[in-house]
């Protein structure tokens, strides 16, 4: 059995790099926090034109099939380079979609080349970004149903790039019955694994920020990252996160649901983790917004208990 990326996968994943580490993403988190989405739309065409949202929509819908390796890889770039946006929640739709066909056709097609940004709540009492996505869907029991127009007041949330509205009342009821609550369940963990994913990519930008950094910044005459004290937090730091990454494919190889809720906890352990680690080793200058470096730590404790809080994933992993 091959373990490793191969080159097409290699590639691809570089021209997301590319791509993102280009399109300055620290100013397009700061105009998305405000509600100012045009910049995030523009990155999201882009994005699109990838193929990076056509990999979880199938080929009879112009998708490029369901690649879960792909859209792992996709996504640890996603959150490495703090993509704003239910990006996310928008491949869970099309999870969802693509086991109810009558709804299906209108929505996968637009998702699959980017010109639909979906949001997507699932038992939830909130959705992210209803206030910029294009059709908001929303399963209770089982029910689906697009969002009427309007939704609740902006929520709080630790990571002010994650805007978060309770959900009109109402709207239009799309399909019913046992294969909306099933289609819904495995929209679920695919949130829930694409969340663990996203949360890898942000450790690494916050453990790569933070190595830059004690290796710059001086005291008694050495950079702070000589320090044995500092070698050693940054390196639990990297085992967490190196510990996770092979979770996260791993689980992208069987979706079982086990296998994503051990990926989904440790990728968001070593996340957090890593920001913790962060932000103690920049000291002071590490609250600051202005340094870019608060665009990252403020999205790994949301994502660590989003789509499956630690303890809703450790009980799943023990289910089996």
């Amino acid at each position: 059995m091959r373990f490793l990326l191969d080159a097409e996968q290699g590639e691809f994943g570089r021209t997301l790099d590319r791509l993102l580490g280009s399109a300055d993403t620290p100013a397009v988190i700061r105009a998305w926090s405000s509600g100012d989405h045009g910049p995030g739309r523009a990155l999201w065409e882009r994005l699109g034109g990838t193929g990076v949202f056509a990999l979880g929509v199938p080929e009879a819908f112009d998708g490029a099939g369901f690649l879960p390796v792909e859209l792992a890889l996709s996504y640890v770039e996603l959150g490495r380079h703090g993509v704003p946006g239910p990006v996310v929640e928008t491949a869970a739709a099309a999870r969802l979609l693509a086991f109810l066909p009558d709804v299906a056709k209108e929505w996968l097609p637009q998702i699959a080349s980017g010109d639909a940004v979906v949001s997507l709540g699932v038992g939830s009492s909130y959705v992210l970004d209803a206030d910029c996505a294009d059709a908001v869907f929303v399963v209770s029991g089982d029910e689906l149903r697009l969002a009427s127009g309007g939704h609740g007041p902006l929520l709080p949330s630790a990571d002010p790039a994650r805007r978060l509205y309770a959900p009109a009342d109402g709207g239009t009821l799309l399909a019913r019955g046992p294969d909306v609550r099933d289609a819904a369940a495995r929209a679920g963990d695919l949130a829930s694994f694409l969340t663990a994913a996203q949360s890898l990519g942000v450790g690494l930008s916050l453990l790569h920020r933070t190595v830059e950094y004690v290796t710059q910044r001086t005291q008694f005459g050495a950079p702070i990252g000589s320090f044995q004290a500092v070698k050693h937090r940054l390196a639990d730091a990297l085992t967490g996160l190196e510990f996770a990454r092979p979770l996260v494919f791993g689980a992208a190889l069987s979706l079982a649901p086990g296998d994503i809720a051990a990926a989904k906890v440790a990728a968001g352990e070593a996340s957090y983790a890593a920001a913790r680690a962060a932000l103690q080793l920049h000291g002071a200058i590490g609250y600051t917004q202005e340094l870019d470096l608060s665009l990252w730590l403020r999205k790994a404790r949301p994502l660590r208990d989003a789509w499956g809080t630690p303890a809703a994933c450790r009980a799943r992993v023990l289910e089996g």
